[in-house]
């Protein structure tokens, strides 16, 4: 709903990556979701997130463009 472009990486096909991604962020479920190489949150998070603003904010003050504010 913010109009965000996103790169989206299946890491389920590969179940080295997929535990490689759990160790990285130090967070034990996917989907995770990272804006520019940092780690934000897992799916409840981002939700929560979207729906207090807070995720809009977030990535203004990243610069990330959107196509349409919430």
């Amino acid at each position: 709903e913010l109009g965000v472009k996103f790169h989206g990486i299946n890491i389920l096909v590969d179940p080295e990556l997929r535990q490689g991604i759990k160790e990285f962020s130090q967070w034990p479920t996917i989907p995770q979701l990272y804006v520019k190489g940092e780690f934000v949150g897992g799916c409840d998070i981002i939700r929560e997130m979207f729906e207090t603003g807070e995720l809009e904010q977030l990535l203004k003050d990243k610069g990330v463009t959107l196509a349409h504010a919430a």
